[in-house]
């Protein structure tokens, strides 16, 4: 189920925000415009799911950290939040500082408190209240659609999701769990010396690449065996002309390997270049035996040549054809061919006042 609009408020730069999305996204901007923000939000949504709000947030800083730091209205109280739609449905996760306690000393500080969280369903033109939360107290819709309130206390800093999800029971509630659990996001492939993708790995089949790339011939070679063969052999040409790709696995510890034309011998993955082994991590992560119902990459061009632009383009819009795709980039080049293969406008991202805004809306203020 697509992601058709993203709404974000009081998040990092982002005062408020409203997008529309498609089958294929590219973010772009300058330096400091939000691209990554709008990343980071959603990928908030699924720590909320897999029960890691608390524990994401911290390492952003905390929540005090990521909260809007621009002008506020006194009046309204301090939030940050994101909400989707979702085909039929519509999710939104509202957080806030944990409020201190007189004479305790604030150890978790740091922590978010849930203040509110919303699921509804488009139903005949109506919107359906099929969860509500209110600080630490919930009521859900069940399978018959009785409301059901839970008057036991609700842990704060994570999500309904994570405490209350029974598939039985309240079967909308788990699909979306369901479905923000298999967003896949990659924006830090390890490429340093002692990256465990340099070095021999036991491997296993292995249809969906580690965040960090750390099983990327075992990604590889699971591709070549039950994937797009004729796809990984062709991502392969486009970017290295007439270059190989093997996999030794003795023992089960899996080495990669890069023959090149000139070279009398293969190059290890210890042998090459941070941007060799991220444009093979990327093909992995893109040509996934398992694609994901959406995939978001955060500067995939980082450490790329050039003139790996277009290929890597190419790579993108095909995997829109089994996911949506999040692309942020600063890189006009990629998001070109990307839009040109996919019909795509990209999303240009400004700074306004201090806020991320879209480019259009905000030229149309200050008109």
């Amino acid at each position: 189920m697509p992601i058709t609009r993203l709404e974000i408020a009081g998040y990092r730069s982002v005062r408020r925000l409203s997008l529309e999305l498609g089958p294929v996204n590219v973010i772009v901007g300058p330096n400091g415009s939000g691209k990554t923000n709008l990343y980071r939000a959603l990928y908030l949504l699924v720590a909320a799911a897999e029960g890691r709000l608390a524990r994401t947030l911290a390492e952003e800083g905390g929540t005090p950290s990521v909260l809007w730091a621009g002008p506020r209205d006194g009046k309204k109280p301090v939030r940050m939040t994101v909400g989707v739609e979702l085909g039929d449905l519509a999710y939104e996760l509202s957080c806030g500082v944990v409020p201190p306690v007189p004479g305790e000393a604030g150890h978790f500080a740091l922590d978010p408190e849930v203040k509110e969280e919303h699921l509804w369903a488009f139903s005949g033109g109506r919107k359906v209240v099929l969860m509500e939360r209110k600080d630490r107290t919930a009521f859900l819709r069940d399978a018959e659609g009785t409301r059901v309130t839970f008057p036991t206390q609700l842990w704060s800093a994570e999500s309904v999701m994570d405490q209350l999800a029974e598939p039985h029971r309240f079967p909308r509630l788990s699909e979306v769990q369901r479905m923000l659990r298999a967003w896949r996001f990659y924006h830090q492939f390890r490429t340093d010396p002692d990256a465990p993708m340099r070095h021999p790995q036991v491997g296993v089949r292995t249809p969906v690449l580690s965040h960090d790339g750390r099983d990327l011939a075992a990604a590889l070679m699971t591709i070549w065996e039950i994937g797009d063969r004729r796809a990984l052999e062709q991502g392969l040409e486009d970017a290295f002309p007439g270059s190989r790709l093997e996999v030794r696995s003795p023992e089960g510890r899996f080495s990669l390997f890069l023959h090149m034309p000139g070279l009398m011998r293969p190059m290890g993955a210890a042998e090459l270049s941070d941007g060799t082994l991220r444009y093979l991590c990327l093909l992995a992560a893109l040509l996934s035996p398992r694609p994901p119902p959406f995939l978001a990459l955060n500067e995939p061009e980082t450490s790329l040549h050039p003139d790996l632009l277009e290929p890597l383009g190419r790579l993108i819009t095909r995997a829109a054809k089994h996911s949506q795709v999040w692309v942020t980039t600063h890189a006009e080049p990629l998001a070109k061919a990307m839009s040109e293969r996919s019909h795509c406008e990209p999303v240009h991202l400004v700074k306004h006042g201090g806020a991320t805004e879209l480019a259009a809306q905000a030229t149309g203020e200050e008109e």
